[in-house]
């Protein structure tokens, strides 16, 4: 497995941003998870393209947008041109998740598709094929610091028994409550990129939080 340590810059603090993301380099950062909400598909409203084209000047780590929105299809592009290396998309928002998926890789960035809880693992069998990988979330989005959803174990095995069978070795990320007590059992039920916000952001010290997950989420791939 190759783990990688994503975080969240929703917990992180917007007037120290760049330093913030520079102490959770230090610490094993791989990527950076960037959550754009809308108000509609989810209940809170954070950031757009000109905060992913100032991040782009302040890292050389890959951004992955998290595209919580209603119409994912109007600003693809847009972020793509800001800088972003990886973009996902909510099945529950695209009738056409084939030409969605296409048009991300068409552009030059890797395309995932994210789940909802609620939403069955088997809602994406038709594209397990072609996407670069799946972020399973593992609390309701639309806000930071939420408990993890113990089912969502299930689904990552879940998710990863779809792929394999689709014979795609795409990764899966997860993203809600990942913390220093939730982050094995999520590497031992398959998934490979962490997001993590509150638990590095939060911490107080950014570089050690995000050094103490990373380490333990290696070990668990290793043990």
């Amino acid at each position: 497995m190759n783990i990688k340590l994503a975080p969240s810059i929703l917990a992180a603090d917007f007037a120290r941003l760049g330093s913030e993301i520079e102490a959770a380099t230090r610490g094993g950062a791989d990527q950076i998870h960037v959550d754009v909400m809308d108000g509609h598909f989810v209940p809170n409203i954070t950031i757009g393209v000109p905060v992913v084209r100032s991040l782009r000047k302040v890292t050389k780590l890959p951004l992955e947008v998290h595209l919580m929105i209603t119409d994912p299809d109007r600003f693809i592009e847009a972020f793509i041109d800001a800088g972003a290396n990886m973009v996902s998309v909510h099945i529950e928002v695209l009738p056409h998740l084939h030409r969605t998926i296409t048009q991300i890789k068409k552009l030059g960035a890797k395309a995932g598709v994210a789940l909802n809880p609620s939403t069955p693992v088997s809602a994406i069998g038709e594209i397990a094929a072609d996407v670069d990988f799946v972020l399973v979330m593992s609390v309701n989005p639309g806000f930071g610091g939420q408990v993890f959803i113990p089912h969502s174990l299930k689904k990552i095995a879940g998710v990863r028994a779809l792929l394999d069978g689709a014979g795609n070795r795409a990764p899966i990320e997860v993203d809600g409550g990942v913390d220093l007590t939730t982050v094995e059992s999520v590497v031992t039920a398959g998934a490979e990129w962490l997001v993590a916000g509150n638990a590095i952001f939060g911490a107080g010290d950014a570089e050690k939080a995000a050094k103490a997950i990373k380490d333990k989420a290696v070990a668990a791939a290793n043990a």
